[in-house]
């Protein structure tokens, strides 16, 4: 983070950019000689390094659970239609403007109402009989989710140039805007959300036995997966909202984890967060490093990584045949 920081349009020394960032942090050694560079590293850099690494941990934790919760190996956030319907709500608030503005709703908030209203619909259309069944929840959120991105086509083919312009940009997933007043409801939920779930690795790991044997070691299978897709959606939502839709990094982390540590959840969630926020970091670093000084969108480059991952992984895996 600290060396993502350092490197942009103007590269500052690493050496410099920790002096100011524990400068602002602890209050304590002398303040920056320059004060244009300590614009840079604290202003326009350090939030968006921080929020790229937020939010990668988010939808790398929330990739993992669902993968689990519907024992699907391709879940994520985008099969599972979270990420469609916060895409409709930002591009709604991006059109709408001011009736949306009049409501009190921004575009943030309107994106994380989307995701929740998608994955309320995935869970009243995932159950049968009261309970909750993984392929009913898997094909439930692919419907839900081209629902979502119909609606969303719709709306943009009213919109004006310079409104498709920002959706665009805001669908491909970016954190170029990032605030410091943005990061800390992001850093609460991500942080607590990651932890509670991993209390809960022990009843992940008797999900991957089945729902049969899960029930016979005492686990209520249905409220579980209840709260694991409650969880997954609000973890989700929040990170969608401030950074936008950016796809794969929930489906390929968790698999480079499991692929090297196992898939025992207590190991699993701490080190999936970790790794799905250095690699969006470096995702981010990429974004505004390759096309100086144009910048690219998270999704392009998070697509372009991710898709021969998983053309490797089905070669490599002969239990998906």
């Amino acid at each position: 983070m600290i060396v993502a920081i350092g490197v942009g349009a103007v590269n500052v020394p690493v050496g410099d950019v920790w002096h100011i960032v524990v400068h602002h942090v602890t209050g304590s050694g002398t303040a920056p000689a320059d004060p244009a560079l300590d614009q840079i590293v604290w202003n326009f850099r350090a939030p968006r390094v921080v929020l790229a690494a937020l939010a990668g941990a988010g939808l790398a934790v929330s990739g993992a659970v669902l993968q689990s919760a519907v024992s699907n190996p391709l879940a994520d956030p985008t099969v599972l239609g979270f990420s469609y319907g916060a895409t409709l709500g930002a591009v709604l608030a991006i059109t709408l403007g001011g009736s949306v503005a009049a409501a009190g709703l921004g575009v943030s908030t309107a994106a994380f109402l989307g995701a929740m209203v998608a994955g309320a619909l995935v869970f009243v259309l995932g159950q049968r009989r009261g309970r909750m069944a993984p392929t009913r929840l898997v094909l439930a959120g692919v419907a839900v989710g081209y629902v979502f991105l119909s609606a969303t086509s719709f709306v943009q083919l009213h919109a004006s140039p310079n409104e498709l312009r920002t959706v665009l940009f805001w669908t491909l997933g970016s954190v170029a805007g990032a605030q410091w007043d943005q990061l800390p409801t992001v850093a609460v939920v991500v942080i607590a959300t990651t932890v509670l779930l991993t209390l809960f690795g022990r009843r992940l790991n008797v999900l991957l036995a089945g729902d049969e044997s899960a029930t016979a070691l005492g686990v209520d299978v249905n409220r579980l997966r209840l709260v694991l897709l409650v969880l997954s959606a609000l973890l989700t939502g929040t990170v969608i909202a401030v950074a936008g839709g950016i796809g794969f990094v929930g489906l390929m982390i968790p698999h480079l984890v499991r692929l090297s540590t196992g898939a025992d959840h207590r190991r699993l969630l701490p080190l999936t967060a970790l790794l799905g926020a250095v690699y969006l970091v470096l995702v981010d670093l990429l974004s505004r490093t390759l096309d100086r000084p144009n910048e690219l969108p998270l999704g392009i480059l998070t697509a372009l990584l991710g898709a021969p991952f998983f053309l490797w992984l089905l070669r490599r895996n002969k239990a998906m045949d």
